[in-house]
């Protein structure tokens, strides 16, 4: 079995699988839930997709990094997910990738091509060398979006989620801030459990 070791909390004791997806809707919780489960044993890499666009993603990430804290390392990339990940992964460090839909997004706006991205990313997270978080919005329940341009972000976001939470060992979904664990799967081998030993 896989195991890494921190030394933030001496009381915890938290398995996370090599590879978590959490799903949610806006406002749903869905980034804080994931924040807590690496926390728990340590502050990880927070890596962010998101770009300061405008004056309200920059009051958003502002706001974000103060809930995480100052002991996050925060790594920021909006286009090559897979390579930072590569690049980032370790067995003592959690990583947390907040979110894959900005990610898309960003990939549709610099006109990338998203079936070799996203294939880019799975042959990364399907063997990762440490645990892996991912955040991601469910974009299915709510309304047809009206522009064609709309239509083909949720489908492919949907396609996204699915190939992700096909290799994640765990994948949650969480609503109104509740976590509700839709596969857990992960054979011992695939499990990292990080303790915290008193410092």
């Amino acid at each position: 079995m896989s195991t890494a070791h921190a030394s933030a909390n001496p009381s915890a004791l938290v398995s996370l699988p090599l590879v978590t997806l959490v799903l949610g809707g806006a406002r749903s919780g869905k980034s804080l839930y994931a924040e807590q489960m690496i926390g728990q044993g340590g502050p990880g890499l927070y890596l962010a997709t998101a770009e300061a666009g405008d004056a309200e993603m920059v009051e958003r990430i502002r706001m974000h990094r103060a809930r995480r804290g100052p002991g996050w390392e925060t790594l920021e990339e909006p286009l090559d997910l897979a390579g930072a990940i590569a690049r980032s992964v370790r067995p003592d460090r959690p990583i947390l990738v907040d979110c894959l839909t900005l990610w898309l997004s960003n990939l549709m706006g610099a006109d990338r091509g998203i079936d070799a991205a996203i294939g880019d990313l799975l042959a990364v997270v399907e063997r990762p060398a440490g645990a892996i978080v991912l955040v991601s919005n469910e974009v299915g329940f709510g309304i047809v979006p009206a522009t064609p341009l709309g239509r083909i972000f949720r489908d492919q976001a949907g396609r996204l989620n699915q190939a992700v939470a096909a290799v994640a060992a765990r994948v949650v979904l969480v609503t109104a801030g509740l976590p509700l664990v839709l596969k857990d799967a992960a054979p011992p081998k695939q499990t990292l459990s990080v303790k915290e030993q008193a410092s």
